[in-house]
């Protein structure tokens, strides 16, 4: 099956106070180290990374660079993730059989996450990358902020991504949702609506989103420490 990958690298990291997709960890900007994951692999045969206008030729010469055997693209993204991730999804070829959407702001994802991943794709099934959930889980009420109930934790996974699906069928799914007006968090969630069975694989390594400065400080202690394991 001929993959192709899209990062999605839109955020301007109001937290972090700049684009967190340029912060260095262990000496490479952050969207660089999931570049240089998929660029290894040879099961991926195309590279789109949807981001800000700003952000696009500066991202254009670290993709060239450290990719260079995809020829990468960098497209514009839109207001929402969403949209960034079905501008992505457009910009690739239709020789690719399959697609995975990465978020440019998970720079610890593996490779051999992502062939499990790979493994469960097939006509109506789609997969992601998650974990279990840990904590407990209530439902609260938005304004009084009163329990209304505590959820199962055991039938609870916190997804991530890469999120994967044969590119006809995430297609497929992103258009819905824009016609239909549907506005949600990650692509599972359109493919769930028309129906395409979504599997979950257990990531077997961190892969946390960089939300916040203390988790660029343990992004940076963990790649440094796999490299002295290298």
């Amino acid at each position: 099956m001929r993959w192709g990958a899209v990062i999605v690298a839109a955020g301007r990291g109001l937290r972090l106070g700049r684009p967190k997709q340029f912060i260095e960890l262990a000496g490479v900007p952050m969207v660089g180290w999931s570049i240089q994951t998929f660029a290894a692999m040879p099961e991926i045969a195309e590279l789109v990374i949807a981001t800000e206008p700003e952000s696009i030729e500066p991202l254009c010469e670290l993709a060239l660079r450290l990719a260079p055997n995809l020829t990468p693209r960098v497209v514009r993204g839109g207001q929402l993730r969403q949209d960034s991730a079905r501008e992505g999804i457009m910009a690739l070829s239709d020789r690719c059989d399959a697609v995975l959407i990465h978020d440019g702001a998970r720079p610890l994802v593996t490779a051999a996450d992502v062939r499990a991943g790979m493994r469960e794709v097939r006509a109506g099934r789609a997969s992601l990358l998650a974990e279990p959930v840990v904590d407990t889980i209530k439902l609260v009420d938005r304004d009084s902020l009163i329990v209304g109930a505590t959820l199962d934790r055991g039938t609870l996974w916190a997804a991530q991504t890469p999120q994967f699906a044969l590119t006809a069928e995430l297609r497929a799914a992103h258009e819905r949702g824009r016609l239909d007006g549907v506005a949600v968090t990650d692509d599972a969630a359109l493919l769930e609506r028309i129906g395409i069975s979504v599997v979950v694989v257990a990531s077997t390594s961190e892969n946390f989103k960089v939300t916040l400065p203390g988790d660029v400080i343990r992004a940076e202690t963990i790649l440094n420490a796999r490299a002295v394991t290298a």
